[in-house]
């Protein structure tokens, strides 16, 4: 009895959901221009106008779907100087559970004996790109890192 309730409901939504579509015609109307100069005939389906016309002028894809994360909100990244010849050691206040790093040019682990600290080094001599790390902890923090690579 369960299953014909459930396949009940499920007709009745696709149903409603295809009835919930609106088709404008242009019976009643006279014959109006298309955006490429095509003149329509009456009764055939009209093209509407794009519904986020704003979509060139801002570039946001969602048009306002999602929030806008503003400054405060922001976490800017530490500055971490990684070379070849050295390694860099990061302390962190609590243990780290997660590091993500942004290229194979970098390599991170964690220091032996010390669950709070990463030691960071480039994996590749004279490379002068930027690249990123991130790290989470145990107490939920999470720390980002540009890492600017100088050649040796």
């Amino acid at each position: 009895m369960k299953k014909i309730f459930v396949m009940m409901f499920a007709l009745m939504t696709g149903i409603g959901a295809v009835s919930a579509q609106e088709q404008v015609t242009t019976e009643n109307t006279p014959t109006t221009v298309q955006t490429d100069g095509a003149k329509e005939e009456p009764g055939k389906i009209a093209l509407q106008k794009e519904v986020y016309p704003q979509k060139e002028e801002d570039g946001d894809l969602y048009h306002g779907l999602t929030k806008k994360l503003t400054f405060d909100r922001m976490i800017p990244p530490h500055g971490l100087e990684v070379t070849y010849d050295k390694t860099v050691h990061v302390i962190f206040p609590a243990a780290v559970r997660y590091v993500d790093l942004g290229s194979p040019n970098l390599i991170a682990g964690k220091a032996d004996g010390a669950e709070n600290v990463i030691r960071v080094k480039a994996t590749v001599r004279d490379f002068r790109t930027e690249t990123n790390m991130s790290v989470i902890t145990e107490d939920g923090s999470f720390y980002t890192f540009s890492a600017p690579i100088i050649g040796a």
